[in-house]
């Protein structure tokens, strides 16, 4: 499969299921490969995850619909909510939890003065590398993922359940599983409104 084939493979996959042959160990080694290769700026590898299965992932979507639950008033938009968490992210397989290392995006602010603006952005981007890199992974070898932000609602309970270090601010979720719907159609803007080339 060629990268372009790949990119246009991956999609958004809200019919997540369990059926899959990877152990959670090879899940791991994938997620670890794909962060580890992305680049980012600096070489600063400011990217961190937290690989979910079983119990545990089943366990942050619980902990995510609690909180909610305290911040919707509305009962009929909670419930429909809660029907999202439970049949688009909890079915599925595991969670990948993806974090700044606040840290070395601090380090970074103090000992490279001149850009010291520009370190958190940049490390933003490093995670839009590494996020996409994963679910390109996890593409290749047949799963369907999405990716969400509960974030920063459910910060706080997830370092506390999962030990998470005090300078690791959550960034993003990517539910992943089986796909047990096949997902819509893509539509796409004009070319014309995105794309320019200058030749001579």
């Amino acid at each position: 499969m060629t990268f372009t084939d790949l990119q246009k493979q991956r999609r958004t996959t809200y019919t997540l299921g369990k059926k899959i042959t990877q152990t959670p160990e090879e899940i791991f080694e994938i997620v670890k490969s794909a962060v580890k290769y992305a680049p980012t700026a600096f070489n600063n590898q400011t990217v961190r995850t937290i690989l979910l299965t079983g119990d545990f992932h089943e366990k942050l979507w619980q902990l995510t619909a609690d909180r909610l639950k305290t911040e919707v008033s509305d009962k009929t938009a909670y419930n429909n909510t809660l029907a999202k968490l439970n049949s688009a992210f909890k079915t599925g397989y595991g969670t990948i939890l993806f974090f700044t290392d606040t840290s070395v995006v601090k380090s970074f602010e103090e000992n490279v003065p001149l850009y010291a603006e520009n370190f958190y952005d940049w490390s933003e981007q490093g995670h839009g590398i590494a996020e996409y890199a994963t679910w390109l992974a996890l593409t290749e070898i047949g799963l369907g993922a999405s990716l969400q932000h509960y974030n920063p609602l459910i910060d706080e309970k997830v370092a506390e359940i999962f030990n998470v270090p005090s300078a690791w601010r959550l960034r993003a979720q990517m539910p992943f599983g089986s796909i047990e719907s096949p997902a819509d159609d893509k539509t796409f803007v004009v070319d014309e409104d995105r794309f320019k080339l200058f030749k001579s």
